[in-house]
C-alpha cells in the first residue's frame, strides 16, 4: 500500500483567454470547480494507477471539504487517517489559459494543522520497503518528519518539491526519490536549463538520491547514483496541464509498489501526465490505468 502524506483541496478554476498580468482584469471564461490538493491528486492517481492507497491529510468544517473528498472516496482510496478540524478547507484559485497554461494560489487552511505527530501514527509502524508520497502543501516540519522516520525505518520515500519553497533546499535531500519540474530544480540546485544535466549529475553525486526532473512535453530525466536516462512523454496538444505533474507522481509511487523498474514507472508515469493534460481540472483529468497503458501498447 503507498502512503500519501499531504494536501487535499478544492480547486477553483477561472478558464480565461490569456492569464492577467499584476493588476489587470480580463474579462471572460467559464467557472468550475474540483477536488484537489497536490496530496490527494497524487493519491487519486496511485489509485487510477492499480496501487492500493491511504491518505493522510486534513479537511475543514465547512461546505468544500465532502467536495474535495468525493472523488478520493469513490475512487476507493483509504481516508481513515483524514481529520476534520475547525475552519476552512483548503482552496486552490487557478487560472487556465487558452494554451493550457496556468497561473495558482493555495490557500493552505485545514492543510496547515497536518502535523509532525501525524507523521509518526501514519508512517512509524509501515514495514521496510513500504512507498512513502510527499508534497509541499502542509506544514514543512510535518514533511520533514515524515522524510526521517521514512529513512530511518527503511521506506521509499518520494518527495515532489511543488511547491518550491525557501525551505525546499533544507529537506530536499533526505527523500529515497526527489520528483522535480525544471524550474523547481533549477531553483534548487542554483543552475540554469542549459545546466541541466550537470547540475543533476552534481546533485545525485553529493547527495546519492535519485533524482527526477519533469520536462514536460519532452518527458523526465533520472539521475541515480548507478545510471542516468530519459523518458518520452506523449505528443498531445494540451487542454489544460493542472495536475499533470500529480499525475505523473503518483503513477510513479504505483508503479515502483508494484515492482516495476524505476524507467519502465517513469516511461508509464509521463505518459500518463501527458493524458492528465487533455481534459480539463486536476482529478477529473487523471487517466486511469487501462487508458494509459493503451497508449503505452499504441
Amino acid at each position: 500500500m503507498i502512503t500519501v502524506f499531504g494536501s487535499t483541496g478544492l480547486d477553483q478554476i477561472g478558464t480565461v483567454p490569456r492569464l492577467p498580468g499584476p493588476g489587470e482584469t480580463v474579462l471572460g471564461g467559464v467557472f468550475a470547480s474540483a477536488p484537489g490538493g497536490k496530496g490527494a491528486n497524487q493519491a487519486l492517481a496511485a489509485k487510477r494507477a492499480g496501487a492500493d492507497v491511504r491518505h493522510v491529510s486534513a479537511v475543514g468544517d465547512d461546505a468544500f471539504a465532502a467536495q474535495a473528498l468525493a472523488l478520493l472516496k469513490a475512487g476507493g482510496v483509504d481516508l481513515s487517517l483524514v481529520k476534520t478540524v475547525p475552519g476552512a478547507t483548503a482552496i486552490a484559485m487557478i487560472f487556465v489559459d487558452a494554451h493550457g497554461e496556468n497561473c495558482i494560489a493555495v490557500l493552505p487552511g485545514a492543510n496547515a494543522t497536518v502535523s509532525a505527530d501525524e507523521a509518526e501514527t501514519a508512517l512509524s509502524k509501515l514495514p521496510p520497503g513500504a512507498v512513502v508520497m510527499l508534497q509541499q502543501e502542509i506544514s514543512q516540519s510535518a514533511t520533514e518528519r515524515a522524510l526521517d522516520i521514512a529513512k530511518a525505518n527503511g521506506l521509499v520515500s518520494i518527495l515532489n518539491t511543488a511547491p518550491y519553497l525557501e525551505t525546499t533546499k533544507t529537506l530536499a535531500h533526505k527523500a529515497s526519490i526527489l520528483v522535480a519540474n525544471e524550474t523547481e530544480f533549477a531553483l534548487l540546485s542554483n543552475s540554469t536549463p542549459a545546466e541541466l544535466d550537470t547540475a543533476m549529475a552534481a546533485w545525485v553525486k553529493q547527495h546519492g538520491q535519485t533524482l527526477i526532473v519533469t520536462l514536460g512535453k519532452d518527458g523526465a530525466k533520472a539521475v541515480t547514483p548507478t545510471s542516468a536516462f530519459s523518458v518520452p512523454s506523449l505528443a498531445i496538444t494540451p487542454v489544460d496541464t493542472v495536475g499533470a505533474g500529480d499525475t505523473f507522481c503518483g503513477y510513479l509511487a504505483a508503479g515502483l509498489d508494484a515492482g516495476l523498474d524505476l524507467e519502465a514507472a517513469m516511461r508509464r508515469a509521463a505518459y500518463a501526465g501527458s493524458l492528465a493534460c487533455l481534459k480539463p481540472g486536476a482529478q477529473p483529468a487523471i487517466p486511469f490505468a487501462a487508458e494509459v497503458d493503451k497508449a503505452l501498447a499504441s
